[in-house]
């Protein structure tokens, strides 16, 4: 419901499926179709393994639902039924029950998957975390080490779809702030894998930990564990829609049609019109001079993923006339605990020091751009509603070169051409 949601807001599918194509996913295709919730128009996003429905599964009635694409073996991890949305999220869907026929992964699998695709650093990065914080809660519910765990909870082929387009999608979005609405988790009982369990599932109640939910008293599962997983990671808060200029409006759709209850998800995309152009960030810093310099690219993965602004390093000359490297970050106030953590962890340094920073910043939109050599996303910077900066977004380019074989700066400047021709 999430991928559907953001491809109806305007994700082309093209891209989605190159992304994910790229995970080398044998016998898997994604497509969508147009269908209605209660009356509400919506796109279903369809996974088919082999030229076959990703799930099979009965709905409530014990009626064959033949709109697979986004069933759940609670709690194995598959729902998308209250995401995250470029600025706010809002989803009446219930999830439907779906036994697995498909081979599982291990994280490793995963991992490795993930580390073979085209997504960015910063999304790969945040992909495995996502994976590593499910497969943390599968174990812990299941007494299991997660290293021991086989994620047949997270581990197939729809659920691998599901997380890494999410990620996908929201990045190609460059949303600056998500927020979603409480969720609503239903209520009833669900029937996993291990037995009949009540809702919300376990797992679900375990990754919803901080969370804002409530239940409007539909009696079916609303949140699933791969759901819970996607919105507590990215909304950085909960509550009604923010004050907003709404540009694009997107509903992913779910399996069953509820009668009176739109099953979809969906997501508003737009400006924020409270937001000051100022704001208060912190910035944390240490200086390292005696760790493995390839761990530095995995602590910046690791501190993006987690929500950092801004990461990067410089050469500085220390104590003993040592080199070593300056690790900068830039983040949300509330952010800094937990960037900290991960610099102890992740790095040799026994200390870091912050401070609160004032910032300001250009308003900031993105749009796709058609050129004679493929789409390309633009970032648009505004002061004042007029444009006074923008470019193509450089990954684009590059795999729009590589595909057809030109030089990165001629992609560059067809699309910058094209971008003057539409304006």
């Amino acid at each position: 419901m999430v991928l559907g949601a953001l491809l109806d807001a305007g994700l082309p599918l093209e891209e989605l499926r190159r992304a994910l194509g790229s995970l080398t996913l044998d016998g898997a295709s994604i497509s969508t179709r147009r269908v209605l919730r209660a009356g509400v128009s919506a796109t279903k996003f369809v996974v088919e393994e082999n030229g076959e429905p990703a799930h099979v599964h009965d709905d409530d009635q014990g009626h064959r639902d033949d709109e697979r694409g986004q069933g759940h073996d609670h709690e194995h991890g598959h729902a998308h039924e209250h995401g995250h949305a470029h600025h706010h999220a809002q989803s009446d869907a219930p999830a439907a029950v779906a036994p697995h026929r498909h081979s599982h992964r291990s994280l490793a699998d995963i991992n490795a998957l993930i580390e073979r695709s085209a997504l960015s650093a910063q999304a790969q990065g945040r992909a495995k975390e996502l994976f590593h914080r499910l497969g943390e809660a599968e174990a812990a519910i299941h007494q299991i080490p997660i290293e021991r765990i086989h994620l047949h909870e997270v581990g197939a082929l729809d659920s691998i779809i599901d997380i890494v387009g999410a990620v996908f999608a929201l990045e190609w979005f460059h949303a600056d702030r998500i927020v979603s609405s409480p969720l609503n988790v239903g209520g009833g009982m669900v029937t996993a894998a291990h037995g009949n369990f009540p809702v919300p599932a376990p797992a679900t109640v375990r990754l919803l930990a901080g969370a804002p939910i409530y239940s409007s008293g539909i009696q079916s599962e609303l949140v699933t564990p791969t759901g819970a997983l996607l919105v507590t990671s990215y909304a950085s808060a909960f509550g009604p829609v923010p004050s907003m200029t709404v540009d694009r409006v997107g509903y992913g759709a779910g399996d069953r049609d509820l009668p009176g209850t739109p099953n979809v998800l969906r997501v508003l995309v737009g400006e924020s019109t409270d937001q000051p152009r100022t704001e208060r960030i912190v910035v944390l810093e240490c200086e390292i001079d005696d760790m493995n310099p390839q761990i530095f690219g995995l602590v910046m993965d690791r501190l993006y993923a987690a929500g950092a602004l801004e990461v990067y390093f410089a050469s500085v000359q220390m104590k003993k006339n040592r080199p070593g490297t300056l690790l900068t970050i830039l983040a949300r106030p509330e952010q800094r605990e937990a960037l900290a953590s991960i610099v102890f962890r992740e790095t040799t340094t026994i200390g870091v020091r912050y401070h609160e920073v004032m910032r300001e910043r250009l308003e900031r939109t993105v749009v796709a751009v058609s050129t004679p050599v493929g789409t390309v996303r633009f970032k648009i910077a505004r002061l004042g509603g007029a444009i006074v900066n923008f470019s193509p977004e450089f990954d684009d380019c590059v795999r729009i070169a590589s595909e057809r074989g030109l030089p990165v700066k001629d992609v560059q400047a067809a699309a910058v051409r094209a971008y003057l021709d539409r304006e």
